[in-house]
């Protein structure tokens, strides 16, 4: 009977290892996999971690913090991305990175169970170069790495019946810089402000005690706002070095009707909200709908 320990679990794998295979043959696409398992192998050591086991072109690690396990996820992108051995074409060999926090059962030198399998599922949700965990891991988080993680999506993972949030880790410091609000940053203006949203009767504030919301369909956004052409999770809206920007991370786009009239439309990508006016997830936002946001920025 194996022991249960509650620890940091993490998957990192190549992306495209086959076609490295198809392209290179056998003899250098090995080569270069043994490589970025090399260097995940001792990025999990010099992190306090310990290596589970090793697949082909996978490698699954545990920890005992949520904060060691993403110091090693970072170290090896870091350094896979820029290891000079790593080139195929102009372009650098990726590894894509799952992470997970919680109960294992410890048997054999191998470890089972639902966190595990979590983890694995995160790997599969992450693309070339990206770090992607749980709510539960960043629950675990210290304050620095935890204002490094940001919601992207919320999807239905295989095996689980509930939807889970999904978090990407910006372990590149210049994408947490551009991330992050600025505190107490010396050209903030010296009045508080504040973005009022407004959705059949509820009122919600986006200001320096909420730095963000997220607006979706499904019930965990602080913004429910239920429609056939609206995403799980929608967009988000933020505050950053002082101005309100509407993040859409939907299928279908987001649409902000000023109050005097200027129309914009953005789909997997960021735009800053001024003065007042209506927002549409998915279409166009009609006054008389009972789905248009009203939003007002406000001092």
């Amino acid at each position: 009977m194996g022991n249960e320990v509650e620890v940091a679990i993490l998957f990192a794998d190549v992306v495209g290892s086959t076609k490295l295979y198809e392209q290179l043959g056998d003899a250098r696409a090995r080569e270069m996999v043994g490589i970025c398992i090399e260097v995940m192998r001792t990025a999990t050591e010099q992190n306090g971690g310990n290596v589970i086991k090793t697949m082909g072109d996978e490698v699954m690690a545990t920890f005992t913090t949520a904060d060691d396990a993403l110091n090693a996820a970072a170290q090896m992108q870091k350094q896979i991305s820029t290891h000079p051995a790593l080139k195929v074409d102009e372009h650098a060999v990726a590894i894509r990175i799952g992470c997970n926090f919680g109960p294992v059962v410890v048997e054999n030198r191998d470890i089972f169970g639902s966190a595990v399998h979590t983890a694995n599922r995160m790997t599969s949700q992450a693309k070339a170069g990206q770090v992607m965990t749980t709510s539960t891991m960043v629950e675990q988080l210290s304050p620095d790495w935890r204002a490094s993680v940001r919601q992207i999506d919320i999807a239905t993972l295989k095996g689980r019946s509930s939807e889970v949030a999904l978090f990407e880790v910006l372990w590149q410091p210049e994408d947490v810089t551009s991330m992050v609000p600025a505190i107490a940053s010396r050209d903030r203006a010296a009045k508080a402000q504040r973005l009022r949203l407004r959705y059949q009767g509820q009122e919600i504030f986006v200001n320096d005690g909420r730095a963000n919301i997220t607006i979706g369909r499904a019930e965990e956004n602080d913004l429910v706002v239920k429609g056939n052409l609206i995403s799980r999770l929608h967009a988000r809206v933020e505050i950053s070095r002082n101005k309100f920007m509407l993040v859409d991370q939907s299928t279908n786009g987001t649409f902000v009707l000023g109050k005097d009239g200027e129309e914009a439309f953005v789909r997997r990508d960021s735009m800053q909200i001024r003065g007042e006016g209506l927002i549409g997830l998915g279409k166009a936002p009609d006054s008389n709908s009972s789905q248009v946001i009203r939003y007002t920025c406000e001092e």
